[in-house]
Parts: structure tokens; C-alpha cells; sequence
């Protein structure tokens, strides 16, 4: 049994390796990937050039994929590979890899999704070049990779995931790129919305009683919830911006737009900060006489659950290859942007960890779309790419170690669970944050 259990460490260990090896050999295509998808820069929903860029990548660039263009969204796609070891008997175990290419607006690729997107492709090319090389692999595999757009506005995964995009996924791995290297960071849920304020126009300086203005209600709900904030838990955040506030001075403005996120550290409590805000939005019409409308964006962010499994293996995989992981508790546990990676967390076990690209710029800053196009950040990119594949291997040739994985994902999705019963039935709720019951969360 000893010897048994020693040629297949040894087994893993190589498969390791030659993953780690494909991974390099390909590394001037996966740069040139990650740079046209840089260069392109397109929003949400609107990834044409990216998604043909990453479909050309899996049926020229690359061989043995059989990709799906267009994957239940436009700009979405789907590549799978195997399944190799039909003798092994059992059922298949899916592995995906996941890939994101959406810019922001006037600042191109300050998240790094291009970075994200070649994650996604360096690791699936390692894992298929490891399985590959295998003569007998422990288990039936398919690698899977699909492209989530629109991850920076309207939640792409979420539409995958109510198409059924992700079904059949026994893993999802992905990584996001940072200010430093985190298995695990706190994102939160997040909900959008939309207030728009109706007035009356009328000419400002000869008869303003005439008018009603909508600029007014903008500001006075901007302050609302500036006042509302002394309130709000400390990890709670609300943020915005007045989009449209009239069109000349002397004009009494009929029309204004605010777009706001509401954020909290778990989706239980979303509902509690949406009731809060849409007091201060309503409020501001009644005063100003103002009609308002209230538009939420179609989908609700939620927080990622944590496994414990994948983020103990990436981090021993990690830490081979060098990587120095934060040690810094405040970046550890405060709670800072959202991802639609949280809704799929709640649906397939899966890791989203964060990763250091040789830049001390901040994301969403025009230094950061810099660093993300440059030479340096490939050696970073490379090796989290090649510590999600070793992580994969490490469940693969483990069985007990995917059944922890998928222990960890059931009772993480049944403490939230329960915490949310426990909310519904405690008789907090908004306007009643005090007391023990508020504690709780």
C-alpha cells in the first residue's frame, strides 16, 4: 500500500512538472494572447474582438479543443478537452478554467482581465500537456474552459449560470490580479441601482417658482446617504455618482440620474442596505415634489465562499514556486470590491485567488492598465496559472481530497443558509440594527 501510494505521489509530482513545462513552452503565445486582448480593450458585453481573439487561441493556436463559439451568450465560449482516461471507470471529473476579458470604461484593462483571461488559457494548456503525458490517469478528466464576459458590469457568469453554462462542472478555478498574492480576500455582495428624478423645467432667473427641480432631488439623496453612512456598519459601503444633472444653467433641470452600489460583506444583509437607500432616494423626491424611479441592474452580486481545501492547496502549491502570500490582516479581512465569481460560488466548489503582477499601482487606475499590458507582469501571471493546474492535480489524484472539497463548499452554503434564516426570523430588519440581534451578523 506504501509503495503504492509512493508511485502515485511520484505520478503527481511529474504531472506537476510537465505541467509547469507546458506552461513555459507556451509562454510567447499566451503573452501575445494576453496582449491583443489588452490592445482591444472592449466593455461588457461587447468582448467581439476578445472572444474571437480567445476562440482562435483553442482551434488554431492550440490543437485537440473542441470549442463552442458564442457559448449561451454573444460573447461567451466554451473549450473542452478529453475525456482521457476511460479505463479508470467511475464518473468524469470536469475541471474548469475560467477566463475574463472585459475593460472599463476611459481606462481600458485597469482590472487586468487580460491577465485573467490568460490565466485561464496557461492553465488549461498545462493541465491538458500533464494528462496528456499520463499512460494511466487515476481518474476519468475533461478540462473545460469558458469565457465569462462582462464581469465589470451586468454579471456575465450569473447569465451562465441561469442558461445552465456552468452545469456538469465539478470545479471552477480562476484568479484575479492585484497588489499582492491572497488564496482567499473577503468580496463582497453588491447590488446596482439606478434613480432617476423627474422634474419641471422652467427658466431659472425669471420665474424659477415654476419649475421643479430634479437637480435638487439628486443632491439632496447624494447627501442623504452621505449622512446615512455614520449609520451603517463599518464594512458597509455605498457609493455613486450623479450621472446627468441638467443641461445649461439657466435652465431649471426636469431631468437628473444618480447611479449608486450598495455593498456588503454577505448578501444577507443587501436587502437591509437596499431598504435604507431607497429612504434617502424617496425622501428626496417628496421634498422636492420630484417623481422617482428606481431601476436595480438584473443581477445581485454575492460574496465568495470560502473552501478551505482548494485555498490550504493553493497555498502549499503557491509557496513551491515561490510565491510570498500576504501575510498583512487588514488586506486579509476587510472586505473590499464584488465579483460575479460569488454567485458561481454558490453553485460549483471553485477558488478565486488574487494574484501580484509586479506593480504597486491600484486596480481601476490608469498605472495599473499599464502593468497589466507589460512584460513584467508575465512571470507572475505564469506561475498563479501554473499553482491553480497543481492545485487540480493535487484533487485529481486524491480522491479524499475532493470529497473535503465538496464538504467544504456544502457546509459553507449551509452556514449562509442558515445565517439568512436566522436574520428572517430574528425580527431585525431595517430601521432595527440594535441590540443582540444585530450582533449576529
Amino acid at each position: 500500500m506504501q509503495t503504492a501510494d509512493k508511485c502515485n505521489q511520484d505520478q503527481l509530482q511529474q504531472c506537476k512538472h510537465k505541467a509547469g513545462c507546458c506552461i513555459d513552452s507556451a509562454k510567447d503565445t499566451l503573452f501575445a494572447l494576453s496582449k491583443d486582448i489588452w490592445s482591444c480593450a472592449e466593455l461588457a458585453y461587447e468582448e467581439k474582438q476578445s472572444h474571437d481573439i480567445l476562440v482562435r487561441f483553442f482551434t488554431e493556436t492550440e490543437k485537440g479543443w473542441s470549442v463552442e463559439s458564442h457559448y449561451k451568450l454573444d460573447t461567451a465560449f466554451r473549450a473542452t478537452w478529453g475525456p482521457t482516461g476511460v479505463n479508470a471507470g467511475g464518473d468524469t471529473l470536469n475541471i474548469g478554467f475560467l477566463c475574463e476579458y472585459d475593460a472599463l470604461p476611459g481606462i481600458g484593462h485597469a482590472c487586468g482581465h487580460n491577465l485573467i483571461a490568460e490565466v485561464g488559457a496557461a492553465a488549461a494548456v498545462g493541465m491538458k500537456g500533464a494528462l496528456e503525458a499520463l499512460v494511466d490517469p487515476p481518474v476519468r478528466v475533461m478540462v473545460t474552459v469558458i469565457g465569462t464576459p462582462a464581469e465589470e458590469e451586468g454579471g456575465g457568469k450569473i447569465d451562465l449560470i441561469e442558461a445552465g453554462g456552468f452545469e456538469g462542472l465539478d470545479l471552477v478555478f480562476m484568479a484575479h490580479p492585484s497588489q499582492e498574492d491572497a488564496a482567499y480576500l473577503p468580496d463582497m455582495a453588491e447590488d446596482d441601482v439606478m434613480v432617476k428624478y423627474y422634474g419641471k423645467a422652467s427658466h431659472a432667473a425669471a420665474y424659477p417658482w415654476e419649475g421643479i427641480n430634479a437637480l435638487d432631488a439628486a443632491v439632496l439623496a447624494y447627501n442623504n446617504l452621505s449622512v446615512l453612512r455614520q449609520q451603517l456598519k463599518p464594512d458597509w459601503r455605498l457609493h455613486g455618482i450623479i450621472k446627468h444633472g441638467g443641461v445649461k444653467p439657466n435652465i431649471i433641470p426636469a431631468f437628473s440620474e444618480l447611479v449608486f452600489y450598495l455593498r456588503t460583506p454577505k448578501r444577507r444583509d443587501l436587502p437591509f442596505l437596499r431598504e435604507k437607500a431607497e429612504q434617502c432616494f424617496r425622501s428626496a423626491a417628496m421634498a422636492t415634489g420630484c417623481r422617482v424611479e428606481l431601476q436595480y441592474g438584473p443581477h445581485e452580486y454575492h460574496n465568495i465562499l470560502l473552501n478551505k481545501t482548494l485555498t490550504r492547496l493553493y497555498e502549499e502549491n503557491g509557496k513551491a514556486l515561490g510565491i510570498e502570500f500576504t501575510t498583512d490582516e487588514q488586506v486579509l479581512n476587510t472586505p473590499s470590491g464584488s465579483t460575479d465569481f460569488g454567485n458561481l460560488s454558490f453553485v460549483v466548489p471553485g477558488i478565486h485567488p488574487y494574484f501580484y503582477i509586479g506593480t504597486e499601482a491600484l486596480n481601476h487606475t490608469e498605472e495599473y492598465t499599464a502593468a497589466a499590458g507589460s512584460d513584467k507582469a508575465q512571470f507572475f501571471t505564469l506561475r498563479t496559472a501554473k499553482t491553480l493546474v497543481m492545485t487540480a492535480l493535487d484533487v485529481l489524484f486524491n480522491p479524499e481530497l475532493l470529497k473535503q472539497v465538496k464538504e467544504d463548499f456544502r457546509l459553507s452554503k449551509l452556514k449562509e443558509e442558515c445565517e439568512v434564516r436566522r436574520e428572517n426570523g430574528s425580527g431585525s430588519g431595517p430601521g432595527q440594527w440594535g441590540g443582540a440581534a444585530s450582533a449576529s451578523r
